[in-house]
């Protein structure tokens, strides 16, 4: 390219970027957040303004903007910098139970249609298990639990999937108190045995219910994912015993995983980084 078409060439770029409608200075903070995310380890100036394309200057004028706003915060040891409170703040704001419920309710719809059985996604609240989105069965038996429904933590898939999401130490406290009133013969009232269904379920990233809550009905649960790897929320399927047979549900359960999956990336997360900030939590 000749020194004129270069000329030529610039003007173009600044026009192309205009008819785009964007703000550079907001695209390279957006660009540095995002890149900033995908390493909760921490990052350099240096590593940073390569992988932005951004001379080191110019992306260290806008990490220091970003810092003094609160969306990037400096680790004091390494001098990298990580996400910061405020972006933290913001994203979990957005994550409440309309929000829940308004993006699970037409994942849920197709996973029923799919599977024939009622799916339902719950959250935590201490030791009671919330559910807040759900779809009836198809079929005349009609499996659905009502939104704004408290669920038994040890008795159902949900709850032992959310309590699988715990920090150890957390969970060791809260199992301690814990109630465990038995509802069928299935029922798991031993701690330590729970425990170990708990730590299945947070090895495999599935849990069950073997009618353990009701005699007819079996239940499976696989969690939901936010934008930094954290459990949002259980995602479950349940259905008559006679009907989810332990063959039945490695089909459903594929397709369970696939729904939770859709609804994770929704939430932001992104399989690749997510893992990696949950591996740096732990």
């Amino acid at each position: 390219m000749s020194a004129q078409d270069s000329v030529v060439a610039a003007p173009r770029a600044k026009s192309q970027s205009r008819e785009r409608g964007g703000i550079q200075s907001l695209e390279r903070a957006a660009s540095i957040l995002d890149t900033v995310a995908g390493r909760p380890e921490g990052i350099g100036i240096t590593d940073l303004s390569a992988r932005v394309g951004l001379h080191p200057s110019t992306a260290f004028h806008l990490v220091k903007t970003l810092v003094n706003l609160g969306f990037l915060s400096q680790i004091t040891d390494n001098k990298r910098y990580r996400i910061g409170n405020r972006l933290v703040i913001l994203a979990a704001g957005a994550l409440d139970e309309s929000l829940l419920l308004s993006l699970a309710t037409p994942i849920l719809e197709r996973l029923s249609a799919e599977t024939s059985y009622a799916a339902h996604l719950a959250v935590r609240s201490n030791h009671q298990i919330i559910v807040v989105a759900r779809t009836a069965a198809t079929g005349l038996l009609q499996l659905s639990d009502r939104i704004g429904a408290s669920r038994p933590a040890h008795a159902t898939a949900i709850g032992k999937m959310l309590l699988s999401a715990m920090p150890p130490d957390e969970l060791e406290r809260l199992l301690e108190k814990l109630p465990l009133p038995r509802f069928t013969d299935n029922t798991i009232t031993d701690r330590q045995a729970l425990l170990c269904e708990i730590e299945n379920a947070r090895r495999q990233g599935v849990a069950y219910d073997e009618c353990e809550l009701d005699v007819d009905v079996r239940c499976v649960a696989v969690p939901v994912q936010d934008f930094v790897g954290h459990c949002a929320g259980a995602m479950g399927l349940s259905g008559p015993a006679w009907r989810l047979t332990p063959k039945r549900l490695a089909t459903v359960l594929r397709k369970l995983r696939i729904a939770a999956a859709e609804l994770s990336r929704q939430l932001g997360y992104d399989e690749g980084k997510g893992a990696k900030a949950v591996s740096s939590a732990r």
